[in-house]
């Protein structure tokens, strides 16, 4: 079971602990052997997590997409999100939610949860979870859940898994927004651009962009769907809502 809500953020060590079966939540190969120079390595993350860094990278729209996810939710509810954001999207989150609601931030990565857990610290709402986001859990009942720029730095297989077991976390109403890369338009002056970023960065980025969110779980379908697109294409937010 994950631990209490009464947890605090500075709680990180308690938070850090195995699975049931003992196995712990090992980094997955995958995110070693392709992210560790920008998720798992001490010496890049305190460059890469600067508000300006966060905003090149997403050629300015960083706040927007943001500000955008994040009024999705309402104060009072009990959200999940789905692992760790460079820059201020977690506290922006949390204030969103406020302490009437809660926050549960989910990741794989002990860094990176350490990382989030200085941004969020005196916010009692939040709590930090260790756990793969691809391997069932026992969570549920969220009343929403936010996934940002997740899915195109996964694996098809286990990108499945994780579309599959976010969808499982809401309750009948609930409500899951996916933020995340798009196939721009064939004129978007960027296309060759970031064509050559997925191929030397992200190379699981293709992957997504040719595949509806939608299509990767087989529990679609107790779902309502909506997407939109923004920045010539290059971006999209997809938000599902679970029928009652």
């Amino acid at each position: 079971m994950l631990p209490p809500m009464s947890r605090r953020p500075t709680d990180l060590a308690p938070l850090l602990r195995p699975f049931p079966d003992g196995t712990g939540a090992a980094i997955p190969p995958y995110l070693s052997r392709t992210y560790t120079w920008a998720y798992l390595s001490h010496r890049t993350l305190p460059w890469l997590d600067r508000p300006s860094v966060v905003s090149a990278i997403l050629w300015g729209n960083a706040g927007r997409l943001m500000r955008a996810a994040v009024s999705e939710f309402a104060p009072g509810e009990r959200v999940l999100q789905a692992a760790c954001v460079y820059g201020g999207f977690s506290p922006m989150l949390a204030e969103q939610v406020g302490t009437s609601g809660a926050l549960d931030i989910v990741d794989v990565a002990p860094i990176q949860l350490a990382n989030v857990g200085r941004k969020v610290a005196g916010l009692p709402q939040v709590r930090l979870v260790h756990r793969d986001l691809a391997d069932p859990g026992e969570v549920g009942g969220y009343e929403g859940v936010c996934c940002f720029f997740l899915l195109h730095e996964v694996p098809p297989p286990a990108r499945s898994r994780i579309v599959d077991n976010l969808l499982a976390a809401v309750r009948p109403g609930g409500k899951v927004v996916f933020v995340d890369y798009h196939r721009p338009r064939r004129w978007h002056p960027l296309r060759p651009v970031m064509a050559q970023v997925f191929r030397w960065l992200e190379p699981y980025a293709d992957s997504l962009l040719d595949a509806p969110i939608e299509s990767l779980s087989p529990s679609a379908g107790e779902f309502e769907w909506r997407k939109t697109t923004s920045f010539g294409g290059l971006y999209q937010h997809v938000v599902a809502i679970r029928r009652r």
